[in-house]
């Protein structure tokens, strides 16, 4: 996989994506080609109108045109890539696809989104059946929602969107806010172990629904412990830490850690005994299935990133840091959001 696949998936229903208006869905439904999952396919197996397929799938064309289907981008950000996948489609595919985008600010209906200006980020590619097709994408422009193009009908299993989220200044400045929330634009930046699933998971939106929705890792077996090293939505004021085990009954970490540091420009963070770093939460019990807060004491340090450790090893489903933009973190999210790069 090209490494953009590595970047948040900002077209992925679970974190708050939407297929508002399609072309056609005739035979399978627009909301499939966002579900977090894999495509999943069973042989034979027909329903009213035909075998069943985990994806959108459209009637034949018998006139000129072509399917389309606009999404919603659950997080705003700058697109690094689009994965097109036909899983499953083997005779029922489109030949071409195309990918546009737009940026439209606050709650715009279809017909607001008919009228807007769109740019191809995807110029029209030619596609194969039953693989996932990846297109790196160079526009630095920040956009809102997406339209994918089937040249001219046909099935797709799902559409990926990977990019850099950028969050709208004014729904954060002045405000208390999760800094760590990958909605917000945080990240993950290190981690000892993701065996069973990725540590970006714990900042996604909303609440675990089962433990394969949070960041877990392999049993450690050398006496040692796991940890995970997040990269800040901005610098921010903490003010209060929640760790959540929720949904892990039996491989909750025993204990945590979490430190802080403020870690300005693009040098290598420096390693965890260094003194640029300080405690935020000193190594504290945690209990299975609970979501843990604990209300930050002392003098209010800026921090950019934070350092979670936990013992020895185990799963954490949602990692919430609340607290405050600085002054300078405002300023900076404000001209980044209202920065108009050429195509």
């Amino acid at each position: 996989m090209s490494d953009f696949t590595s970047l948040p998936d900002l077209a992925l229903r679970s974190n708050r994506a939407s297929v508002i208006a399609a072309s056609d869905e005739s035979f399978e439904e627009r909301e499939n080609l966002i579900n977090p999952w894999e495509p999943r396919f069973s042989p034979e197996t027909f329903g009213p109108k035909g075998q069943e397929y985990d994806g959108w799938e459209t009637r034949r064309h018998r006139g000129p045109g072509h399917d389309w289907a606009i999404i919603r981008l659950g997080m705003p950000g700058v697109i690094r890539g689009v994965v097109v996948d036909t899983a499953w489609f083997k005779g029922n595919y489109p030949p071409h696809i195309s990918v546009e985008a737009c940026r439209v600010h606050g709650h715009p209906s279809v017909a607001d989104l008919e009228a807007a200006e769109w740019v191809d980020v995807v110029p029209q590619s030619a596609i194969g059946g039953d693989a996932k097709h990846e297109f790196p994408v160079s526009d630095e422009r920040i956009f809102t929602h997406v339209r994918l193009n089937m040249l001219p009908d046909g099935g797709i299993a799902r559409l990926r969107v990977h990019g850099d989220v950028v969050p709208d200044p004014a729904l954060l400045t002045g405000l208390t806010v999760d800094l760590a929330a990958l909605d917000n634009g945080a990240r993950t930046v290190a981690c000892s172990n993701w065996f069973y699933s990725a540590p970006d998971n714990m900042l996604s939106p909303g609440l675990a629904r089962n433990q394969a929705e949070g960041w877990e890792t392999a049993r450690r077996r050398d006496g040692g412990n796991d940890w995970a090293t997040v990269r800040l939505a901005a610098q921010g004021f903490p003010d209060l830490i929640e760790l959540d085990t929720t949904n892990l009954l039996f491989n909750a970490p025993g204990a945590t850690r979490v430190l802080g540091i403020d870690h300005q420009g693009d040098e290598p963070l420096p390693p965890i005994d260094d003194p640029a770093w300080f405690e935020l939460l000193p190594r504290t019990t945690l209990q299975p299935d609970t979501p843990h807060r604990f209300r930050l004491s002392g003098a209010r340090r800026p921090i950019t990133h934070v350092h979670a450790d936990i013992y020895p090893d185990g799963g954490i489903a949602r990692l919430r840091i609340l607290g405050a933009l600085t002054p300078a973190a405002e300023t900076a999210l404000s001209s980044r959001w209202s920065e108009r790069p050429a195509s």
